[in-house]
């Protein structure tokens, strides 16, 4: 979901930067009232990484077009919907600037698409389900999270007038809907293995 620039208008993509520095700002805010800052931020810092490094790969699939996983709803249900937000951002930034992917000018865009919505809705579906089945609440978050960026990318191009509803649905969806199962199945596997050898990192104070 790296929208180039030159697409959205100069006008709507201001607006999807002040969202995006108003995340910034509530993140920074509950940061300060957190009491271990140090270890959340350097947990935080190392997602960021990882993060960075996996979503950047392109990964083949049998329809013949690659796949690049979001991570951030991974890094959502160990540190947080706000500072995996903020995470989105920094790694749109070095995207952008250093591996020509997805514009600074649509970088705000970008950053609402695959930023708090997400990994709000990853959270809450996780937090209803996980009560179930543990599995079952990472696999449900991720992969609500992937199909609500994909809903607000979807209305962030509706309304830029760039595509029709049509070509979406036939594009768009089938695709993210791939996305959002195989990224639910690969965080359900990572966050088990993760509850088993390093449980303390599923306790951090989440913001």
């Amino acid at each position: 979901m790296h929208l180039p620039d030159g697409i959205l208008p100069l006008g709507q993509s201001l607006i999807y930067w002040i969202i995006t520095g108003i995340t910034l700002i509530i993140y920074l805010y509950k940061l300060s009232k957190v009491e271990d800052k140090h270890k959340l931020m350097i947990t935080t810092s190392l997602l960021a990484a990882a993060a960075f490094a996996l979503s950047s790969l392109s990964i083949p699939t049998p329809l013949g077009i690659p796949i690049h996983f979001f991570m951030i709803p991974l890094v959502a249900l160990i540190v947080g919907p706000f500072s995996a937000a903020t995470v989105a951002v920094i790694i749109l930034l070095i995207q952008a600037f250093f591996l020509g992917m997805g514009g600074i000018v649509a970088l705000g865009a970008n950053a609402v698409t695959i930023g708090l919505p997400l990994t709000l809705a990853t959270c809450a579906f996780y937090r209803v389900l996980r009560s179930i089945d543990f599995r079952l609440g990472v696999f449900s978050g991720t992969f609500m999270g992937v199909i609500m960026a994909t809903f607000i990318q979807t209305v962030i191009l509706l309304i830029a007038g760039i595509f029709s509803l049509e070509v979406i649905l036939a594009t768009l969806i089938p695709f993210y809907l791939l996305v959002a199962v195989l990224e639910g199945l690969a965080n359900a596997a990572i966050l088990s293995l993760l509850s088993r050898v390093r449980p303390e990192l599923l306790k951090l104070e989440k913001i």
